[in-house]
């Protein structure tokens, strides 16, 4: 089975004001486990002071395991749409 690379788009929900990015990027990287390796986290400007989590992660090309980890990151509090910006096989 080879590995699959996959790198989101994650905007921050404006609706939640006591959330920061940043919190958001600390809970993306806590995802990682043995099946996600959650390489790169990390907040990016986007316009006029908006900012999004761009989030470079590494997983097992299986059946569902991204739509699992997508899930993931939309039940973190504050995170609004989610985005696949790549997806690659190594």
């Amino acid at each position: 089975m080879g590995m699959v690379a996959l790198t989101y788009k994650v905007m921050p929900n404006s609706d939640v004001d006591d959330v920061s990015p940043e919190d958001i990027v600390a809970q993306i990287s806590a995802l990682a486990d043995d099946t996600y390796d959650v390489q790169l986290c990390e907040t990016k400007p986007l316009a006029f002071g908006l900012k999004f989590i761009q989030v470079h992660v590494v997983m097992n090309d299986g059946p569902g395991l991204s739509d699992v980890f997508e899930e993931s990151m939309r039940s973190i509090r504050g995170t609004g749409e989610v985005e696949v910006l790549s997806m690659g096989l190594l």
